[in-house]
């Protein structure tokens, strides 16, 4: 089973599962996941090939989808919100196998592929000369050097491992399966279950043309945007996120 961060919150309330985007962790969600857990129980997961869970030869949405299943039954009931990668592993495994499923949580993605790969920054992880660094601060400079933003190289960095002087990404796999993670499966089903698509207002991830697809899939859905927010919205409003996500979960508490 995926390797989870439980932070306990009041045990009579529906638990929430948090599923990070590519290259995350569930320790990226730690300061979500602490004030989230004041209403009720948060488990972050580190999605296979992150952080650490399992290693595997596949990055499919069908895999992660049974992965996020696998945790969900072990709760027996849950909330599931998922950010980029891991909203669209949720939206599979709500399309799938959503036994156990109360509300859904999409943060910043839609069903449909991608034309971006992110393949040049696994390029540039793999440029960073692992037996040379002592410190975070050097992988940062070496990322630096080969073009990567500011924000990313810390980003990078979380999933850094100094200590074995290795990522905790797999990162082969993921270079393999790029084409399946900014795609989107082919899924012959419907969700009805309660359902918020919760986007950056500043991010183009998820377009008002894409909105007669996603209520195809999930007819049930309702949409917010964050104000002054891009696709990293948790990170960017992560007061004006948390607030949003409590306040939807709250409404099926009742």
């Amino acid at each position: 089973m995926l390797k989870t961060i439980r932070h306990d919150g009041p045990d009579n309330i529906v638990p929430l599962v948090i599923a990070h985007g590519l290259f995350g962790s569930a320790r990226n969600w730690g300061v979500i996941a602490k004030r989230l857990s004041k209403e009720r129980p948060v488990i972050a997961v580190d999605m296979r090939n992150h952080g650490h869970s399992p290693r595997a030869d596949s990055q499919s949405y069908i895999d992660m989808a049974d992965d996020l299943a696998e945790v969900i039954a072990s709760l027996g009931t849950a909330d599931l919100l998922g950010h980029s990668m891991g909203g669209k592993a949720a939206m599979a495994m709500a399309l799938t196998r959503p036994k156990g499923l109360r509300r859904l949580i999409i943060a910043d993605i839609a069903p449909v592929p991608y034309p971006h790969s992110q393949n040049h920054n696994i390029d540039a992880m793999d440029s960073v000369d692992l037996n040379a660094v002592t410190r975070r601060s050097e992988a940062d400079a070496m990322l630096g050097e080969a073009g990567v933003e500011p924000a990313l190289r810390s980003f990078f960095t979380q999933s850094l491992d100094i200590q074995s002087r290795s990522w905790r990404l797999n990162l082969p796999v993921l270079r393999a399966e790029m084409e399946k993670i900014v795609g989107f499966p082919d899924i012959d089903a419907v969700h009805e279950g309660p359902t918020l698509f919760l986007t950056g207002a500043e991010s183009d991830y998820v377009t008002r043309e894409d909105r007669d697809g996603i209520k195809a899939l999930f007819p049930n859905a309702v949409f917010a945007k964050i104000p002054g927010a891009g696709h990293w919205l948790h990170a960017d409003k992560p007061r004006e996120f948390t607030a949003a996500v409590a306040a939807y979960l709250a409404a099926g508490d009742v």
